[in-house]
């Protein structure tokens, strides 16, 4: 990148991490993992500028990037290693008024993570079938079933710790 478009990259990296941050942490629930996702994302972006310059909507552009590099993550084969020098303990659960957040945060952990992109970007970035079609590279009505699934799996986790009143409306409000 010669030609000045490097400082309108630069420009736009310095204006969007914040919001990137925030959707890789979404979606990964750990914040290390989200600034690597973050950082993978902006590589791929540079490497891709000229083309995403050209993009109708450059931040849906960088957030498809975002996204499916998250779900694509797991077919990596590093992606299945841990490294601990003890095998680690289970957090410990505090029966005492443990926030909403943490454990919708949990349940939606535990949501395959297609799932867990689909039900991020419909109910969180408020994204319809179509816009997250698009950007997982898939039918609607398999964004649909996706939906279906993953809130069916979130009802059925949430249930089995006494909040089965939680919805995906309570999802959508934080």
């Amino acid at each position: 990148m010669r030609d000045g478009s490097e400082e309108e990259y630069v420009d736009y990296v310095t204006t969007r991490i914040p919001a990137l941050r925030r959707l890789a942490y979404l979606l990964a629930g750990d914040a290390h993992r989200a600034d690597d996702l973050v950082q993978q994302t902006i590589t791929t972006l540079y490497v891709k500028w000229r083309r995403a310059q050209a993009a109708d909507h450059l931040d849906a552009y960088v957030r498809t990037i975002l996204v499916r590099t998250y779900v694509d993550e797991r077919r990596l084969a590093w992606a299945r290693v841990r490294l601990f020098r003890e095998t680690p303990e289970p957090p410990p659960f505090a029966d005492d008024g443990a926030e909403d957040r943490q454990i919708l945060r949990a349940a939606l952990s535990q949501v395959p993570r297609r799932q867990q992109a689909v039900l991020v970007l419909r109910f969180f970035y408020d994204l319809s079938v179509d816009e997250v079609a698009a950007m997982l590279g898939c039918s609607g009505g398999t964004v649909k079933s996706q939906t279906s699934r993953g809130l069916a799996t979130l009802r059925r986790l949430l249930g089995e710790q006494d909040f089965a009143g939680y919805s995906a409306v309570r999802l959508r409000s934080r």
